[in-house]
């Protein structure tokens, strides 16, 4: 990829997103069960995620965080838990958040693919 650095700060971005995330049931006071163990799972999995690609960029993690990203976004209404107003925030804007910057990563990248080899 040849603007790595803006691809890095993209994936650290997640990273710290992920983190918000699988803290929030602490920091917003959710309530247990499913809404709780949705955000320490797809806390996880933004964390890790962002993690693998810290260590070696591929188009296959950027694919999974926008995958993660939309199912933070969609999933207050897939598991139901609307009332829950606070953690439905958390969840969407963390998700539209994490969706856009693997959107962005993947527009970058097609914008200049990254070179499979060298030539000097």
């Amino acid at each position: 990829m040849e603007n790595w650095t803006n691809a890095k700060l993209c994936d650290v971005a997640n990273l710290i997103l992920g983190a918000i995330l699988f803290l929030s049931p602490w920091l917003f006071k959710f309530d247990g069960g499913t809404v709780s163990a949705n955000a320490h799972i797809v806390g996880i999995a933004m964390a890790v995620l962002a993690i693998a690609a810290l260590a070696a960029f591929a188009v296959w993690e950027e694919w999974l965080n926008l995958i993660v990203g939309l199912w933070a976004l969609v999933s207050p209404w897939v598991l139901g838990f609307q009332g829950a107003t606070t953690a439905m925030t958390v969840h969407v804007v963390i998700g539209v958040a994490v969706a856009a910057l693997a959107a962005i990563e993947l527009w970058m990248m097609s914008q200049h693919p990254p070179r499979l080899t060298t030539h000097s």
